[in-house]
C-alpha cells in the first residue's frame, strides 16, 4: 500500500545528506518521524536500529516478519526488536518495496555473489563498523552488527523459495517514513556496492529528515 506523507520538509528539525557509499548514525527520539528519501532512485539503504538506552535490544528481521506475517515491509509494518517490542512503525511509503531478508553486503559475501576479485571493494559491513568505531557514546562494537533492512531494495522471493536481487523499483523522490515508538539509534550504510543490480550499479546520495511532530 502506498501512502503519501503530509509532512513538509521545510519543518523538519533534521535534514541531512548522506553521500553515496557513506555511513550515517543518529538518535531518533520516541514520537519523532524519520524519513529516508531516495534522491536519485534505486539506492539501497542498509539500515540497523537499536534501543538508544540498551543497544543489546535491536531490530529483529525474524520477529518483524513473524509478527506481520509478511516478508516485505510497508505502511503499517511495525519494526520489532529482539525483545518483542515495537521500535518504529512505517507510516508513509511511496515506493512499496523494502527488503529485510538479503542482509548487508560484506567483502566476503561480495566474493561469493560477484567474483573473487571484488573482495577489495567497499561494503556495507565496513560502513557499519566504521560508524560504530567513531561513536564513543553507545559502546557498541562489530559484534553488534546484526539484522538489517534494505530500504528501496528489490529482493523478491521466488515461488520456489529462492531469494533474487533484481532491478530496483524506486525512483527519484521516493521515500519511506517511520514513527519512532521508542528512543532508537539509527545506523545506515548508504550502500557502496557497484555490482548490485538493485541500484543500477550506481550508488547515489540520500536525504535523512526528522520531524518532532507525529502523524495521524
Amino acid at each position: 500500500m502506498l501512502v503519501e506523507s503530509r509532512l513538509d520538509p521545510k519543518t523538519a528539525v533534521v535534514s541531512e545528506i548522506c553521500a553515496a557509499g557513506e555511513p550515517w548514525m543518529r538518535e531518533i527520539r520516541k514520537g519523532q518521524v524519520f524519513r529516508i528519501l531516495d534522491l536519485e532512485g534505486n539506492q539501497a539503504v542498509d539500515t540497523l536500529f537499536y534501543n538508544a538506552h540498551d543497544p543489546e535490544e535491536r531490530y529483529s528481521a525474524i520477529d518483524t516478519i513473524q509478527r506481520q506475517r509478511n516478508l516485505y515491509l510497508g505502511v503499517g509494518t511495525k519494526l520489532i526488536s529482539t525483545e518483542g517490542n515495537a521500535m518504529l512503525t512505517i507510516v508513509a511509503d511511496n515506493c512499496g518495496r523494502h527488503d529485510t531478508l538479503g542482509g548487508a553486503c560484506a567483502q566476503e559475501s561480495n566474493t561469493i555473489r560477484y567474483a573473487h576479485d571484488k573482495r577489495f571493494m567497499h561494503a556495507c559491513r565496513d560502513n557499519f563498523i566504521s560508524a560504530i568505531q567513531h561513536d564513543h557514546t553507545h559502546g557498541m562494537s562489530k559484534r553488534d552488527i546484526t539484522h538489517n533492512i534494505n530500504f528501496f531494495m528489490n529482493a523478491p522471493v521466488t515461488p520456489e523459495g529462492g531469494l533474487t536481487f533484481e532491478d530496483g523499483i524506486s525512483a527519484p523522490g521516493k521515500y519511506v517514513e517511520m514513527r519512532a515508538e521508542m528512543d532508537v539509534i539509527c545506523l545506515i550504510s548508504n550502500c557502496p556496492q557497484l555490482n548490485n543490480p538493485c541500484n543500477a550499479y550506481n550508488p547515489t546520495p540520500i536525504r535523512l529528515l526528522i520531524w518532532d511532530v507525529t502523524v495521524d
